[in-house]
């Protein structure tokens, strides 16, 4: 059991006084865990609740002595750990009450006005529309409703960590992204001259020394794919299926392109003269146009879709918009719970035994080039929109092998449709 300190009179606690040496001390006053008078060498006092909030120990500073009295240091540190025991961090809070009567008074910038300030000032040299999106969208999601108020100046190590803790291990990516904008607003608002000193949310030397680094808490994660075996099977179920999202995977497949760029197309994008789906470089994650060639079965199942008036999406929604993710992933979990209810085993990832997901069908598309063909590897990564990984070979390259990638896509389609072989599975 803990010692449990006895509780002083006004009277004693008045009569406490610094011993000989340097540097401050602490008495005990009692009446509530944790209150001690600090009394500085030169006979300075203050209040001082001494607590843990979260995993983190804390010095809870109460007021002056005799400004504030024992009793109301009493009553001021029974508070404090009443907002603990709530969730509530007494000191965090004082900032940011702090903060919000400094802005409403005129002084300083808060994080969230510098933010606004820099996303006017920086957004606009992101070619690409979904960046700045995401950049928006992840500081007013995860920075803003714990740093918002707050002056940038007061901004500390700490305030950062209350952010990025949270989600550092479940989601890793997006805290490492994340981050890295919270010190892109307070490097902006320092040359601004809206704070000094160094910047809290810096990786080098600073919160790489209070996190683990994102490499050793979570490898990136692949998404669930088809096996190349079960991709024929699997693909002639979803030619029986009805609906706009099934038709919408069945393009996704043919041309192994991402969920968001299906949902988004728009008529204007295809040329079906020239067999080509052209998606343009706003649309596209790496920022480039990327030139798409079509299949007999993939103009055929375009030209077998409705158009409607005043709609440009090639894959509408019931309502007119573009479909969901939702809409597009629900079809494959229907598809493989289906298979399971006929008896069979689904349509799993080999590795981790999930069922597969859309995004996933880029994967068996890259494994069968590599496997079941002699296309070059580059080949089916320019198919896959990414990046060419020699920095030398991606400055000089120009073309986007469109027609060995045509050749490609049409053996991928004749893959795709060819006859599944039969079942061992007997039904009774």
């Amino acid at each position: 059991m803990p010692k449990v300190a006895a509780e002083l009179s006004a009277l004693e606690v008045r009569n406490l006084s610094h011993p000989s040496g340097k540097g401050n001390a602490l008495f005990a006053v009692g009446g509530v865990t944790g209150l001690y008078l600090q009394i500085t060498p030169g006979d300075g006092r203050s209040w001082i609740l001494r607590t843990t909030v979260g995993k983190t120990r804390r010095d809870i500073g109460l007021g002056s002595f005799p400004s504030v009295t024992l009793a109301q240091a009493r009553e001021k540190a029974r508070e404090a750990r009443d907002k603990i025991e709530r969730g509530i961090d007494p000191v965090a809070e004082r900032k940011a009450a702090k903060a919000a009567l400094s802005a409403s008074a005129g002084r300083g910038l808060t994080f969230e006005k510098a933010t606004d300030s820099y996303l006017s000032a920086k957004l606009d040299a992101f070619k690409n529309a979904k960046h700045r999106q995401q950049w928006r969208n992840t500081l007013e999601q995860y920075a803003v409703p714990v740093l918002g108020k707050m002056l940038v100046q007061d901004i500390e190590v700490q305030d950062v960590l209350r952010v990025l803790q949270p989600i550092w291990t479940e989601k890793t990516e997006t805290a490492s992204r994340l981050r890295g904008r919270i010190e892109s607003v307070l490097s902006w608002a320092t040359v601004a001259g809206h704070r000094k000193g160094d910047n809290p949310a810096r990786w080098a030397g600073n919160l790489k020394e209070l996190l683990p680094a994102p490499s050793k808490i979570a490898k990136e994660e692949n998404h669930p794919a088809l096996t190349i075996d079960d991709a024929p099977r699997w693909f002639t179920a979803l030619k029986t299926r009805e609906g706009m999202g099934a038709r919408a995977l069945e393009f996704l497949t043919m041309t192994a392109a991402r969920s968001s760029d299906v949902r988004g197309a728009t008529w204007d994008e295809i040329d079906l003269d020239n067999a080509l789906w052209i998606v343009p470089a706003a649309r596209m994650k790496m920022g480039r146009e990327h030139r798409v060639p079509l299949t007999p079965d993939a103009l055929a199942l375009l030209e077998s879709l409705p158009r409607l008036k005043d709609n440009p999406l090639v894959f509408p929604a019931a309502r007119g918009g573009p479909l969901s993710d939702m809409t597009v992933s629900s079809v494959m979990r229907r598809m493989n719970d289906a298979d399971i209810s006929d008896g069979g085993s689904g349509f799993l990832d080999r590795v981790s035994k999930r069922p597969a997901v859309p995004h996933g069908l880029r994967s068996t598309f890259r494994d069968w080039v590599a496997e079941r063909t002699h296309f070059p590897g580059e080949t089916a990564e320019i198919a896959l929109a990414h990046r060419i990984s020699n920095a030398v070979e991606a400055a000089y390259r120009r073309g986007d092998m469109i027609e060995k990638r045509r050749r490609m896509m049409k053996e991928w389609g004749e893959f795709l449709s060819a006859v599944p072989k039969a079942s061992n599975v007997v039904r009774l």
